[in-house]
């Protein structure tokens, strides 16, 4: 077996050998003839000369050999749907949806905004588009009309496909509203709005402008339309950075360079293998929903689940905090990918669920998102008995930077880190000031990519080289490097721990402390489910920490006295791993954390209410009550 070491060395010392290695894992129209075109750094070109299509990749290739084999498992424990698709199912319906895209005007090169729930026919709109050549644009579904307004103007869509509603813990969030208050806001109007009825939510159609998919599909039922052979370099789907302020950065990715890194990814990275069954918990709002739900498990012959709903609720909508479990033992699942927080909200589960299904598929559990902590780490390592995989990537990477690929060689996780760079990422530790490259271990630097940028990751900002430059490439004094903006050290093996982000770094009297390192210490407390440390302005140290915790048990939300011993020992224990300095000015307990409903915890949303500043758009709040808990906590201070 090759090592990794070796394997990649050669993706950075012989990267067109590698690649063009790699490129012979997808199905071509017409090969490439130039792997790596790297003439005007940054920008990097991949598979020049190269014919293909995502779609033909995902679905049609699959069809000769597996047609009866499932492919897409929707799963809704809001409405209690469960559907298989087979490859042919989804290439018909598949079909059915381009055809009704071409019918709406959309064209190869047009852009399509999707504004969807999770359910089957925002897979179908995304793979139709990619077929049919058009730039898809996938936004969350249920953000706010002023924030949807704002990427429909930067997009400027021919056609935007939504639905009538989401549904969250089984109530129903109208999608429709909001979508027309966005339109109204946009300068960009579409030609058409093709729309999804799960008859949660009334809606009011717009005459002449919104069209049913239920009608245009029974209209298209037997469509037969070609995949469109697209250049390599062609522009496959545009996505947006989440937390972004001002003028949405949307992320441009390209069609072979993407496929290419998928299929590689699968193969490598998460050992997927033909006829089995990934689930990725995300969201196809987020670029690991794109990746690991859509296009990557289907490259790779795999079916994937789609799940829409809470990871504590049943299909029965009564609470359960087994149903992953559950859909692990039903589907066979042998690659799973969550989030930390997810894991971190099962924690609170009884740990007899874990007992309590057939888990003996599951081969891993990757996690990403934000750091791995090591209580949670090793709390689900020993509740699964199987390995766990850390990894860190960005929107803007399209697949992982640092894990460990034991599908080149098996390799040993450790606790805290995400692994070693992936093939293709020349990783560097760079001091911040100097730009100068940190080799020793320990020393922490800025992690940044030294160009060319391996297939899959983004090409540019979409309609905005110039800031694609001066955002990433320009950030290191003396440097054109990727700035990944994290901080991170190297262990004497070559691990990478991420520190958190550069621009969240807290100012105490003049000494620059990570909330990263802060939490770390806090959850390695007995009694810590979990924590968010924010900076907050001070009059007299310009910055403090302040922590907000979350207790294994939530008796001791109402016993003071607990609560006044648990701060000290949190205080104390922060003093021993990192210092006085570091020691948060106070320790709330909360029974919550405010999150995204894909389980990003909002930290600047904490930040801005113990500022007394206005939190900003909360639209991708899973429960704002627990914003509330904690500004009534800051208030009773």
């Amino acid at each position: 077996m090759t090592s990794y070491a070796d394997f990649y060395r050669q993706s950075i010392d012989q990267p067109d050998a590698f690649w063009a290695e790699q490129g012979q894992l997808i199905d071509w129209h017409k090969p490439f003839d130039r792997v790596c075109n790297y003439d005007n750094p940054p920008f990097v070109h991949w598979f020049q000369g190269g014919l293909t299509n995502l779609c033909h990749n995902a679905v049609d290739r699959h069809l000769k050999d597996r047609a009866d084999q499932a492919a897409l498992i929707a799963v809704s424990s809001e409405t209690g749907l469960e559907k298989t698709y087979s490859f042919k199912d989804l290439h018909d319906e598949v079909q059915r949806m381009a055809a009704s895209l071409q019918a709406l005007g959309v064209q190869k090169g047009d852009r399509v905004l999707i504004y969807m729930p999770m359910i089957a026919e925002a897979a179908f709109a995304m793979l139709a588009c990619a077929r049919i050549g058009a730039i898809h644009c996938v936004v969350f579904g249920g953000f706010a009309s002023g924030s949807l307004a704002s990427r429909i103007e930067d997009a400027t869509p021919k056609v935007i496909v939504s639905a009538d509603a989401g549904s969250r813990g089984g109530k129903a969030l109208p999608y429709k509203p909001l979508l027309d208050e966005a339109i109204r806001l946009s300068s960009h109007k579409p030609n058409a709005v093709l729309l999804a009825d799960r008859s949660l939510a009334p809606m009011d159609l717009v005459a002449g402008r919104d069209h049913l998919w239920n009608e245009l599909r029974k209209t298209h039922r037997d469509a037969q339309v070609p995949c469109e052979w697209l250049d390599a370099t062609a522009i496959s789907y545009t996505i947006y950075t989440s937390g972004t302020t001002g003028k949405p950065k949307g992320v441009q990715r390209d069609t072979g360079g993407y496929t290419v890194a998928l299929a590689a990814s699968m193969r490598h990275i998460f050992d997927g293998r033909a006829g089995e069954t990934f689930f990725s918990t995300s969201d196809i709002g987020w670029v690991v929903g794109h990746s690991y739900i859509v296009y990557g498990p289907l490259i790779a012959g795999m079916a994937t689940i789609l799940y829409e709903g809470l990871p504590t609720q049943g299909m029965d909508k009564k609470p359960n905090g087994g149903i992953w479990w559950e859909l692990v033992e039903k589907y066979k699942v042998t690659v799973m990918f969550s989030a930390p927080t997810a894991v971190r909200v099962l924690k609170k589960q009884d740990p007899a669920l874990l007992k309590k299904y057939d888990l003996s598929s599951l081969r891993a559990l990757f996690l990403a998102g934000e750091p791995l902590d090591e209580p949670t780490a090793r709390w689900i390592s020993e509740g699964l008995n199987v390995p766990i995989i850390d990894n860190y990537w960005q929107t803007e990477s399209g697949w992982p930077i640092l894990t460990i690929a034991n599908g080149v060689e098996q390799k040993p996780s450790k606790f805290g880190s995400p692994g070693v760079p992936m093939y293709g990422y020349n990783v560097k530790l760079l001091h911040e000031a100097t730009g100068e490259e940190l080799t020793a271990p320990g020393e922490k630097g800025v992690v940044v990519i030294e160009g060319p940028t391996p297939p899959g990751f983004m090409q540019t900002i979409w309609q905005d080289d110039s800031r694609f430059v001066q955002t990433y490439w320009k950030t290191v004094p003396g440097k054109t490097v990727y700035n990944t903006f994290d901080w991170g050290i190297r262990d004497a093996d070559g691990y990478y721990f991420i520190l958190g982000r550069t621009d969240d770094v807290i100012n105490v009297a003049g000494h620059r402390l990570g909330t990263r390192e802060i939490e770390e210490s806090i959850s390695g407390h007995l009694q810590v489910a979990e924590v968010a440390v924010v900076g907050v302005a001070d009059a007299l140290k310009g910055q403090v920490a302040m922590a907000f915790v979350v207790l294994r048990d939530a008796a001791l939300l109402d016993d003071s006295a607990a609560a006044i011993k648990l701060e000290a020992e949190i205080m104390k224990r922060v003093d021993g791993d990192l210092g006085a300095l570091a020691r948060p000015a106070r320790v709330r307990f909360v029974s919550a954390l405010p999150k995204t409903r894909s389980g990003k915890l909002l930290r600047r949303a904490i930040q801005a209410v113990c500022e007394g500043r206005d939190a900003g758009d909360l639209t991708t709040m899973d429960d704002p009550a627990v914003l509330q808990q904690i500004k009534d906590k800051v208030a009773a201070a």
